[in-house]
């Protein structure tokens, strides 16, 4: 009331003395001083403007309709701190901040941005506005124990909301165990502060009072202040370098001022301090530190400089009733950081990042800061640090063996490059032109009795079929395309048709042969070339339908398959519809065991030249082949898959197949042992067995 009126006595509801011709109060102390005194000077319509209180509630123009701020939207600094912390990827931090009204409103606008862009709080300090101990004791060994959370907290960053007032505590709290470990009966735990990264708001002046001396500053060493916009001022430097005691008449503040920043006294003051010093009047303020006293133009101090202006420009808008109106620019922004980049940023982290190939795990009751890293399940990866899951690679690409990038995968199939399919085309070549010289063999010594008692069509039919399966089996070998596609099952499949069926007319030929020396007997009519021929040519029409109803309806393709083998792309050909393909294999499977059969039936047939024995041995390894090829054709990828049917194809034509089984006693008597290629010698070995 001082402010309004000469009186020193104040009676409510009266005015007392002269009243005082108060146009303006500038002013920026908290929310309750800055709120208390809008109640009372908007009794009397008289504007207070504030350089310093952000506080939102503040911001009510019904209820505080002469209360003007000159300091930018308090918003602005939460969405700077989150940003700062994000961009130096600090995720567990601590929270300093007053127990009042603006305090609760900083931590329910802060925490949840924090917990949005995935940043945790460690711990909450709310300082006491207010406190009564009833003694020193009392209070040193309550803000012994609050101060546990901020020097034992793994979290290395600490955001403080507060005012001035919150660095002086702030201090206290830090140093405290030190004068703790001083007092008697009381069990001091050394702790330390060194590493913590203080996150200060605008509203805290970062500057020391000068009991603080004793404490030092280089706890705060490194801090982030957020900070108004400002200008440099013209003259403000020579104005401060002319602030002098002896120049200030009726301010006492200088006075108290010189007395607190460089430590002395003045003769004529009324201090009770002792110092032995006697302040001069000549000491320079440009030499004493900037925590205590700075030089330059701070965002306080150059929101009062506007304020003042603001006052000022009102005042003489008001006496010259000009009806124009200037705007102070002070701005709606915070000023970008100038941080000094840091060789290596410190972190402030619950636990170590999840490097890649990991991803997060959340512990149970924990914050979700908090976390264990698992590793990537097979197939997939994590290509960044702290991923909160693992991903699978792009469709044609694999993890690598630490599972942190991805690895195009190699397109897979049995070139002609490969040392395996050179041994199998050899293998293929070779039988091939072994197959052509039993031919020419056979064709050349047509006429001896052993070729014209083995039926030299069907012998011809047979070797012809074996040399196209050896050749056929080329077709697995390369790239696969369409034309190969469609080629390679059919291909095989009719023509091993027509192996098979000769093999089968081979045998029942013997058989019928057999019946028919009976007299009367009714296979007499059936012996002769009608009969195999028939058989051949029925048995691979069949065939031949179940190659063109499967070319017809669901044909092979060329596909590639991503996912069999996991480095690898497997170019193969897609079988179109796998029920006609097993058709075709099935088939080929009942004439083997139909020649089997029957083979084994008539292989003590009294006949000097009945094959029955050579084409029993020859069917048991040909289905003994096949049968052992299926699982394991079924159970094999890629190239190996195509490895395992050409060795079928090849083990069971040639070798110990058929080629070898039923023509190489021939070409032995043939070639080796002229003498028994005879009918008589044929005869004679007859009636001795």
């Amino acid at each position: 009331m001082d402010l309004l009126f000469k009186s020193h006595t104040f009676i409510p509801n009266y005015e007392c003395g002269i009243r005082k011709g108060l146009i303006g109060i500038i002013g920026g102390l908290g929310l309750d001083t800055s709120s208390h005194m809008a109640d009372l000077s908007s009794l009397y319509k008289i504007p207070q403007i504030s350089y310093g209180s952000f506080e939102s509630a503040l911001k009510d123009r019904t209820k505080f309709p002469p209360f003007y701020r000159m300091v930018p939207n308090e918003a602005l600094q939460y969405t700077g701190i989150v940003q700062l912390l994000l961009h130096f990827r600090w995720k567990w931090v601590g929270l300093i901040t007053k127990d009042d009204e603006s305090g609760e409103q900083f931590l329910q606008t802060l925490e949840p941005m924090l917990s949005k862009n995935g940043i945790c709080t460690a711990f909450i300090i709310r300082d006491q506005v207010n406190i009564h101990f009833d003694s020193l004791l009392h209070l040193l060994q309550d803000s012994y124990s609050n101060s546990s959370d901020l020097l034992e907290s793994k979290a290395k960053l600490v955001v403080v909301y507060g005012e001035t007032a919150t660095i002086l505590k702030l201090s206290i709290l830090i140093w405290l165990p030190i004068v703790m470990a001083a007092l008697p009966d009381f069990q001091y735990l050394e702790r330390t502060s060194a590493g913590k990264i203080w996150v200060v708001t605008a509203q805290i002046d970062f500057t020391f009072s000068m009991f603080q001396r004793g404490f030092g500053i280089q706890m705060f060493h490194g801090a982030l202040s957020f900070t108004i916009q400002k200008n440099k001022i013209p003259g403000f430097q020579v104005f401060l370098q002319s602030i002098s005691p002896a120049l200030a008449n009726k301010n006492g503040f200088i006075k108290d001022f010189w007395e607190q920043v460089f430590h002395c006294t003045f003769s004529d003051s009324i201090s009770t301090t002792n110092l032995n010093e006697i302040c001069t009047g000549e000491e320079r303020v440009d030499i004493v530190p900037a925590p205590f006293f700075e030089m330059s133009m701070t965002g306080h101090s150059y929101s009062i400089y506007n304020a003042v202006h603001a006052l000022a420009h009102a005042l003489h808008m008001k006496y010259t009733s000009r009806p124009r109106h200037r705007a102070i620019k002070y701005g709606d922004r915070l000023d970008s950081l100038n941080v000094e980049t840091w060789k290596k940023p410190p972190f402030s982290l619950c636990n170590d990042f999840c490097y890649p190939g990991y991803s997060k795990k959340m512990k149970e009751e924990e914050k979700f800061c908090c976390y264990d890293c698992a590793p990537c399940p097979e197939g997939k990866m994590s290509n960044r640090e702290d991923m909160d899951y693992c991903i699978t690679c792009p469709e044609g690409d694999y993890p690598n063996k630490v599972q942190d990038q991805c690895i195009p995968k190699i397109p897979s199939f049995l070139s002609f490059a490969d040392p395996l399919s050179i041994i199998l085309a050899f293998m293929a070549l070779f039988f091939s032109l072994m197959t052509a010289v039993v031919l020419a063999i056979f064709i050349k010594y047509q006429d001896t009795p052993i070729v014209k008692a083995n039926n030299r069509i069907l012998s011809y039919i047979l070797l012809l079929s074996l040399f196209l399966c050896f050749l056929c089996s080329l077709l697995f070998i390369g790239k696969p395309n369409q034309v190969t596609c469609l080629l390679r099952q059919t291909a095989f499949g009719i023509i091993f048709s027509v192996a098979v069926s000769s093999v089968l007319a081979k045998t029942i030929t013997v058989v019928v042969a057999f019946m028919a020396s009976k007299p009367g007997n009714i296979f007499q009519k059936w012996v002769g070339k009608r009969l195999t021929h028939s058989i051949v040519i029925f048995c691979s029409l069949v065939q031949i339908g179940i190659c063109a109803l499967w070319l017809g309806a669901s044909p092979p393709f060329p596909d590639l398959d991503m996912h069999s083998l996991t480095a690898e792309i497997i170019v193969q050909c897609n079988e179109g519809s796998v029920t006609l393909f097993y058709c075709v294999l099935g088939y080929l499977g009942f004439l083997a065991i139909v020649s089997f059969t029957v083979a084994f039936r008539a292989r003590k047939l009294p006949d000097t030249f009945n094959e029955a024995k050579f084409i029993t041995f020859s069917m048991l390894i040909f289905c003994s082949v096949w049968l052992s090829f299926l699982p394991t054709y079924l159970s094999t990828k890629g190239k190996d898959m195509v490895t395992v049917e050409i060795f079928s194809i090849l083990a069971s034509s040639a070798g110990a197949g058929l080629l070898g089984c039923i023509f190489t006693p021939k070409c032995y008597i043939i070639i080796l042992r002229p003498k028994l290629n005879n009918k008589d010698q044929l005869i004679r070995r007859n009636k001795i067995k």
